[in-house]
């Protein structure tokens, strides 16, 4: 099987959306083929598990007031805050049968490929099922998955950095922890590359990209026309529709 790798590119939160789901529809129609993507967030961007209640994870108004997107993703788990300066973003689609239809082995499988990437730079990681990758016990890595019409989408995060100031501002969870005492808290139970290792981002996302890419064939190249005509269409009717994200 041929894969595709995709550009590295920072967007808004509601078209890197709409691009997994694009690219998915093509993959389910067969018009393109197994993709990797990495990509960030301009601007920063909270996104929530599909079946969360907005009001009760997000501080939308303090979101608005720092120039934060929102979004609602199509994959479960819990709001996330991505830092436009500090976090690199994946996503691997393919067709279903490709992964096999263990869930927790395929968690495992994608999971794995990041920790060849921070074992390359220098950091001992673990896999916590079933969706968490720790160094020293704390977290540096989460994701989510999804598998619709036979194809598997599972989408993560990798900190490089952490700025726990305005993720505590903008998630509510965040805010009832204000104190340092809560932050210190939170300091215990996550971590970044930069916080261990001295390798800049663009080393972090080649090691990434190898590790991804490491005994695949692939090519490189931008999405196809049609995936970003209708990864357009979806920020209007889905990810950048407010009846999308204050659908619960």
């Amino acid at each position: 099987m041929k894969w595709r790798l995709l550009p590295f590119a920072k967007h808004p939160a509601a078209l890197n959306m709409a691009i997994d789901e694009a690219v998915a529809e093509a993959v389910k129609g067969s018009r393109s083929p197994a993709t990797i993507r990495f990509y960030g967030w301009e601007p920063s961007a909270v996104s929530i598990g599909c079946f969360q209640a907005l009001e009760d994870e997000v501080d939308v108004e303090e979101c608005a007031r720092r120039g934060v997107d929102v979004v609602r993703r199509r994959t479960g788990g819990g709001a996330v805050y991505h830092d436009g300066k500090g976090e690199i973003t994946y996503s691997v689609i393919v067709p279903e049968e490709a992964m096999g239809g263990d869930i927790t082995s395929s968690y495992k499988q994608v999971c794995g490929w990041v920790i060849e990437a921070l074992t390359a730079i220098g950091l001992t990681s673990s896999y916590v099922p079933i969706n968490d990758i720790t160094v020293g016990g704390r977290k540096i890595s989460g994701c989510a998955q999804t598998r619709r019409e036979g194809v598997f989408l599972q989408h993560g995060t990798v900190l490089y950095s952490l700025d726990l100031s305005t993720m505590f501002s903008v998630l509510r969870v965040g805010k009832e922890k204000v104190a340092d005492k809560g932050i210190a808290s939170v300091q215990e139970r996550v971590t970044a590359v930069s916080e261990l290792s001295g390798v800049t981002m663009a080393e972090l996302l080649r090691e990434l990209q190898c590790s991804f890419l490491r005994w695949k064939e692939w090519y490189e190249t931008p999405l196809s026309g049609d995936e970003m005509v209708r990864a357009r269409e979806l920020v209007v009717t889905r990810y950048g529709d407010p009846g999308w994200t204050r659908s619960r």
